[in-house]
């Protein structure tokens, strides 16, 4: 629902700029109005379910309400109604931040809804923003999340961004649900509820939404990038592009149908929670999901069949688990499923063989991507960068091995030389996208007019100017290592991954180890995001000096079991006092130092100690054939005469 002024109609000349360069990030549709909830809440059926909830089964005495819920379209829409007259009450305005620290359950949905219906500015801070990071991280257990939440307040308010109002939803039942811990002016969800619907009762007209429509520029939300690379990178995304991209993919590329049933295994910090709620203005029903899938492992194909889920969204690394201890065809029914979503990391060849033939040989297996970043020893898909795909499914093409079916429609992505020349089909090269695209970010956190000062807002743009626009002028680069194969089946090319090896201990456990003792803070981009709180570090230099390092280091990612998995392997330059000493122990104390300092999941599987890391002739430092001969390519298949001699490569 894209409403255009009454005095001016949408015509070709005002949908975009097309010779405004891209790092301008042009307007979209200058004269439409719209409101992304107002898009999402259009079906009212009082019989239709538009969500259910589960609950991964929790232990007998966890006091937790695990039980199914759900709620019909009519239902939430009065949910969303009655919170809407809450947030007025509390002032809440367009342009507001309304950030969420949640489970993936329906009041977190509602929330979302309600917020952006007045146009606020959707912020979802959870503890995790990738997929595999949960599998490791529950396990069965009940965590009390009140005293972290606590230390959460407690900094932002040392940081000056108190917030108005915290409201806490609670899964516990009986004894369990006290306020034990809570602070004095928090508030339970199940009171702004009733303060909502006591203001309807006095006022009956509150009870329909009056919805609140902004440009299709207006900032709908903000998400976060890993942070395993420097700071998270706060990305504002434009409304009206997360409409027209979700209308894309789900209606015209995915056929998506109000029959249908979509679940996808996602925390509320994944950017593939937005892709799924984005699904409503569908009618079909949405499956959330808070808990461990791989505890029991038939948990999620119980689901399939009990719910009848026909769209069916996880990522490559949970198939890999499954494919090592599970047969579900075997087990499972699974006769609803139409459709598997796979992401976070590339889909091997022999994964596409396992899904044929251990879940359903009729499914339509759609590999999709916005980027995959390999870090903290695994792959995060960063479509956080677009909330949206650069690559994935199409219902009218074939399924080729080891391939994303496509190109998305409107995304001109192709393959770069590292002299920015685009590349034939069949070669590799870095991703870039040379045209306009509606789902562009708007920057990064904090844009101009929000009240942040004009030298936080310089700095924030510029360092969205230096993410994407630099390395190459003119397009947007992306940053994956990308392979478009020739056409065939009229896909106009296949997709192949290759992925993008972060060097996170580069700029992130050696630069994160000596970072300002800080908090996420979701509205600012002022201070140095840790994921906890953490020890500041004499300095620098003096913890440098102390392990005897050199400034130089690199992070590789070596191919391993067959191409389906990789590690990662940390180079570091010493100082020829470092080379007598570099032995096993050294070896465990930078190892300590950074799971102590940042996480497990950090630590390199290797650490090598060279002379010094190769750059290439236009000093950029070399990765990618790095990656290929530390994973078995013969030197004769690459073109080494372009990266100098070095320690690093003389050891390889």
């Amino acid at each position: 629902m894209i409403r255009s002024s009454p005095t001016s109609n949408i015509k070709p000349d005002n949908v975009v700029d097309e010779g405004a360069l891209m790092s301008s990030v042009p307007t979209w549709f200058p004269n439409a109005r719209l409101n992304w909830a107002e898009n999402m809440l259009k079906c009212r059926s009082s019989t239709k379910i538009a969500l259910i909830q589960e609950i991964e089964p929790t232990p007998p005495g966890a006091h937790v309400n695990s039980s199914e819920r759900s709620v019909t379209y009519l239902e939430l829409y009065n949910e969303v109604s009655s919170l809407i007259n809450s947030l007025r009450l509390m002032g809440i305005q367009p342009g507001d931040r309304v950030a969420s620290y949640s489970s993936n359950c329906i009041e977190n949905v509602v929330a979302a809804l309600a917020s952006t219906a007045l146009g606020a500015i959707w912020v979802s801070a959870a503890a995790d923003f990738g997929p595999d990071g949960v599998l490791e991280r529950y396990k069965s257990k009940v965590h009390n999340h009140v005293p972290k939440l606590a230390e959460v307040v407690s900094g932002l308010e040392k940081l000056s961004l108190s917030p108005e109002k915290v409201v806490v939803i609670s899964l516990r039942t009986g004894a369990q649900s006290s306020r034990d811990g809570w602070m004095e002016d928090w508030v339970d969800w199940e009171n702004i509820i009733r303060q909502g619907k006591a203001e309807t009762e006095r006022d009956p007209a509150l009870s329909e939404i009056q919805f609140w429509r902004g440009g299709f520029d207006h900032p709908l939300w903000i998400l976060f990038s890993s942070g395993t690379t420097g700071k998270p990178k706060p990305i504002v995304h434009r409304a009206g592009g997360m409409l027209l991209q979700s209308a894309k993919e789900f209606l015209i590329c995915g056929d998506f149908v109000p029959e249908d049933v979509f679940f996808y295994y996602t925390t509320t910090g994944w950017m593939m929670w937005n892709f799924l709620i984005s699904a409503l203005p569908i009618g079909l029903t949405i499956v959330l999901f808070d808990g461990s899938p791989l505890d029991d492992v038939s948990l999620l194909f119980n689901y399939v069949d009990k719910l009848k889920i026909t769209l069916f969204g996880t990522s490559a690394k949970y198939l890999e688990q499954v494919a090592t201890k599970y047969h579900p065809r075997q087990l499972h029914s699974l006769s609803s499923l139409r459709l598997l979503f796979s992401t976070g990391s590339p889909l091997a060849p022999v994964q596409f063989d396992w899904v044929y033939k251990e879940l359903s040989p009729k499914v339509l297996l759609a590999s999709i991507t916005g980027k995959y970043t390999y870090t903290l020893g695994r792959y995060l898909n960063g479509g956080t960068d677009i909330c949206s795909l650069f690559a994935g499914m199409n219902t009218s093409l074939p399924v080729y091995r080891g391939e994303i079916q496509c190109r998305m429609l409107g995304m001109s992505i192709r393959a770069y030389s590292e002299e920015g020349l685009p590349l034939a089909p069949g070669l590799p090269g870095d991703l870039v996208c040379d045209q306009h695209f509606p789902c562009q970010p708007l920057g990064f956190w904090p844009l101009p007019g929000y009240g942040e000062s004009a030298d936080a807002v310089a700095k924030a743009r510029e360092r969205y100017l230096d993410s994407y626009y630099r390395k190459i002028e003119g397009v947007w680069f992306h940053g994956d290592h990308v392979l478009i194969t020739p056409s065939r089946g009229a896909n106009a090319g296949g997709v192949i991954m290759l992925g993008e090896v972060m060097a996170y201990c580069k700029e992130a456990c050696f630069t994160h180890l000596s970072s300002p003792n800080a908090l996420i803070t979701p509205v600012n981009d002022t201070e140095t995001p840790e994921a906890s709180v953490l020890a500041r570090p004499k300095s620098t230099k003096s913890w440098r000096r102390a392990l005897g390092l050199g400034m130089p280091r690199r992070t590789v990612g070596q191919s391993i079991k067959d191409g389906a998995d990789e590690r990662v392997i940390l180079f570091i330059v010493g100082s020829s006092s470092t080379e007598t000493r570099f032995d096993e122990a050294m070896v465990k104390r930078i190892n300590a130092e950074i799971r102590g300092r940042r996480t497990p999941r950090h630590v390199p599987s290797k650490i090598i100690l060279v002379q010094d890391v190769p750059y290439t002739l236009n000093g950029k430092k070399v990765e990618v054939p790095v990656k290929r001969l530390i994973s078995g390519a013969k030197k004769e298949s690459l073109n080494l005469s372009t990266i100098p001699e070095s320690g690093m490569s003389r050891r390889i």
